[in-house]
This record gives C-alpha cells, structure tokens and sequence, in this order.
C-alpha cells in the first residue's frame, strides 16, 4: 500500500462540515427555517449550536449535518404542519443545513434511544447518509464530528484525504461489526483498517463479523486531531484518574495527547443566558444594578418554590440533575440537615430544582424534619431554573467529575458564585474568590467528601458576612468578568485556531 502526501489545501475561506447528532439552534442564515430545527438531549446540543453560530457570524463557510427528526422538530415549533415541513425539507438542498434522510430518525421522540441497539441503528443510519451523500455534495476541506455517533466518519475521511477534527463530549461509546456497519449501507471495506477493535485484526474477512468495532474509539483513531470540553478533564482522562473511562478511549486519546495533537477547549453557556437577556426573568439586570433586582427576583423564587420570603437570607441553588455517580449529590444529601441547622441564625436556605435518582432523598430530608421553608426540592422546569440563577446567591456543583460543565459558567454572569469540587471544567473555570486582592469568583474543595463540601460552604457564608457594599462590587465583578470570558465567540476562536493549524498540516494517505 502506497503513502501520498496531500499537500494542505490553500483557501481564503475554506469549508467546514459540522457532524453532529443534536443541536439547539441554527443561524437563520443558514435556511428559511433553520432556528426551527431544535433536537436537544444534552449539552453537545448547546455546544453545536454556539460553533456553528460563532463560525457564521465570523464568515466562516460553515455547513451542519444533521438528522432529519421530523417530530421533534414538529414539536418544538408547535405550529409546524406536515405541507409545511415538507415544503422546508425540499428546499434545504440550497442552504447550508444538510439533514440525513430515513425513516428511523422521521417519527422519534427523542435524540437518543434507551436501548443500546436501537442508538446504534440511528448513529449507523445518520453516519450512512453523511458518507455517502452529504460529503460528496458538500466537499468539505474540513469535517468537524462529535462524540461515538460520529465516530466512523474520521475514518473515511483520512481516506479521502479530508482533516478531520474529533470532539469527545462523552467518554460514552458503543461497539458494532463491519458486518453489521456494511448490511447499514456503509462500505467500510474501502476505510476498515482506519478503525478500533476489539482485538488486532488479522485479516479483513476474519475481522468483519466476529471482531468488534469501538466506535469512539475509532473516532478518535482516525481522526487527525481530537479535543475534550476542557484542557483540566483531558489531563485527567489521560493521568488514568477515572476508572469510568473505557481502557480503548482513554489509550487512544493518551496516543494523541502525547502526539502533540489533543487538547481541551472550554464550552459556554447558551447566549440568551445572562440576566440582560434571558426570556425566563420577569426583570433583567445587569452588574450595575444586581443587587435590588436580584433582591426582589429572590423573594418571587422563594414564593413559586414554598420557602419562607426573606430578601435577606442566603441562598443556595442546585440546578444539575441529581445523579451521585457524577453531580455528588450525595454529598449535600449528608450534610444538609447539619448545615441548615448550623446557620439557622443566618437563615440559610437550599433550592434544588433538578431532575434524578436522589429526588426522592431529598424530599424524604424535608419532609422528616419539616424544613419546607427552608429546603425546596421540585422537578426540574427551565424557566424556573433560570429565576434560580437569578435569584440565588451560590450556586452548589461538587461534582465527582465534570467533562467540561456549564451551570458553573451560568452562575457567575447572573452574580450566584459557584461552589465546586476542584476537578475537570470546574477547574479550568473556578478560582478561589479573595476579596482582598478583587480575584476569583467562587470556592472550590479538593477532596471528594462531605465535610470537604461543608467547608466551601462555610468560605461561601463568611462572603456573605461581608458589608453589602463589599458583597455587590465583587459581584459585580465577578458578572463582568464571566460575560467576557464564557462566551460562544472565544470558544468559537479556539476551535478556529484548531482549524488553522489542521488546514496548514499535509496529509498522509494509504492508496491501494
């Protein structure tokens, strides 16, 4: 087999395909009905449609490629009827959103199956589609995939020859045959040595039906350059410090970490999320005047959520869901009725308004003791948790671990410091607040234990000791500070650096 080298391709404005399984939001310029087009399931979602924005707004020739979810997209614009969508759906062929065709993406509900062997059938079906007929009418001279539902395309794409740039979200991954990838309609004989597997391959024909492929760890094999949602999770993931991560990811992404071809890059928070703008607020504000606004947006949360109206008292808010294999909720769960206890002179007050399986915990904590007043425990709703943001004043995240994270970048542009565990994104965007010196913007614990999350609330409430006038100009700060540095532009600035340097790189490509 025969290495060429591709020399880099020289383009003023070269064309960039975003391969993403979900998204938010779309520029309208981008097509007549492209702010219509929402499938969410996480934060990738969030993530695609902040780049694909910035990238937009910047004059970047920024193609998306998407699965075609008619009833979700249906049901997000409410008042989209079936002539409607067929009339968009026709017309997507001249703008710059490319919606993968077939029949299992049409009548779904949701992005992603509860069954493993359904989301595989979809990333199949989704990747099909963009092989073989997206890239060939796009043309891109990059393609920029995302997480396992992606993962065979960098392969195909160092066969053609295309820079391809990998984004783990997730260290999730699943694993398929070359049996099953080609009965799908991909012909993977033309890529299959550009791919993960179980075991060494001897051979393509003993491989293709008993040796099975990792599909994020194909993804990060073959792509060019890979990043994760921030530099502080990519050392980690390569120090071995989760046990979590699967061995095939975690090799493959030390392999290009210490090939010089990895790196992290931070998310940020959607641009309708801060308080000058956010749809969620009855009253906006901003770093000049936060604290009376925030001040009477606090006693209407404390109305909607049954605790005891009091401008005065602190606030704690918990937005993540409630999941103790990852948010460390359990840790809160031990240490709640002590705390509420402690600084029951101060009238300290806890609002966890989330989703998950220590839901239940917490409200069995309230109603024991009949602390209503001051612990509020309700199902997760966006706009009410956006009021949270608004109307807190620390904002509680002492997550296990935290790939990147995003209510610790929210927080702060609404004036609710972040207290967090010093791990992953967290780390990479929490410093230790010092009044003194006008630095940091939240409190942060290194160990992993309750008592170790009590003493960062302890920092927090010695903050709020502090005279009001102290307490509003590092707010303020702290607010002017977030909104300059999380934001889609800066984020959408390091993957275009990404880009550059990807694009100035010659290639070497195996031909038969």
């Amino acid at each position: 087999m025969a290495k060429v080298v591709i020399k880099p391709r020289k383009k003023k404005n070269p064309r960039i395909l975003v391969v993403t399984p979900e998204i938010t939001y779309l520029p309208e310029g981008m097509g007549n009905m492209a702010n219509r087009l929402k499938a969410k399931a996480g934060g990738l979602a969030d993530v695609s449609a902040s780049l694909v924005s910035a990238l937009y707004r910047q004059g970047a020739d920024v193609h998306v490629a998407l699965p075609d979810y008619r009833q979700i997209f249906r049901v997000s614009t409410n008042h989209l009827v079936s002539r409607e969508l067929r009339m968009y759906l026709a017309g997507l062929t001249d703008n710059r959103v490319h919606l993968a065709e077939d029949r299992i993406f049409y009548y779904r509900d949701r992005v992603y199956s509860s069954y493993s062997a359904e989301s595989m059938l979809v990333a199949l079906a989704f990747q099909r589609e963009v092989i073989n007929n997206i890239i060939p009418k796009v043309n891109p001279d990059l393609i920029h995939c995302n997480d396992w539902m992606t993962g065979l395309i960098p392969g195909m794409a160092r066969r053609l020859g295309i820079p391809c740039l990998f984004t783990v979200h997730n260290i999730h991954t699943q694993k398929t045959t070359l049996e099953q990838i080609e009965d799908r309609g991909i012909d993977a004989a033309t890529f299959w040595k550009e791919l993960y597997y179980d075991r060494i391959p001897v051979n393509y024909e003993e491989s293709r039906a008993g040796n099975p492929v990792d599909m994020m760890a194909s993804g990060i094999f073959a792509a060019h350059f890979i990043n994760t949602v921030s530099p502080t999770f990519l050392e980690e993931i390569v120090q071995g410090w989760f046990d979590f991560v699967p061995p095939a990811v975690r090799s493959e992404i030390r392999g290009k970490y210490h090939a010089g071809c990895a790196s992290g890059i931070l998310n940020a928070p959607d641009e309708n999320q801060t308080p000058e703008l956010d749809p969620a607020l009855p009253e906006k504000y901003n770093s000049s005047n936060h604290y009376e606004v925030k001040r009477r947006l606090k006693t209407l949360f404390q109305q909607k959520v049954g605790l005891q109206v009091n401008a005065d008292a602190p606030l704690f808010f918990w937005p993540s869901r409630l999941d103790p294999v990852q948010k460390g909720c359990q840790l809160l769960a031990e240490i709640l009725y002590n705390t509420l206890a402690r600084y029951h002179h101060k009238n300290l007050q806890i609002a966890v308004v989330a989703n998950g399986a220590y839901y239940e915990v917490f409200e069995r904590i309230r109603n024991m003791h009949n602390i209503g007043d001051r612990l509020a425990v309700v199902p997760f709703d966006n706009d009410l948790s956006q009021l949270g943001y608004a109307a807190s004043d620390f904002m509680l995240m002492p997550s296990l671990f935290e790939p990147c994270g995003l209510p610790q970048m929210t927080a702060p542009k609404y004036g609710s410091l972040p207290v967090v565990h010093n791990t992953g994104g967290l780390h990479d965007t929490v410093e230790m607040l010092d009044v003194q010196q006008h630095r940091g913007n939240g409190f942060i614990f290194n160990d992993y234990d309750a008592h170790a999350l009590s003493w960062a609330i302890d920092r927090a409430m010695e903050f709020y000791d502090f005279p009001v006038d102290v307490r509003t100009r590092e707010v303020a700060r702290i607010m002017e500070e977030s909104q300059r540095r999380f934001n889609h532009d800066v984020t959408a600035q390091a993957y275009i650096r990404i880009y550059e340097e990807m694009l100035q790189c010659p290639l070497v490509v195996d031909r038969d």
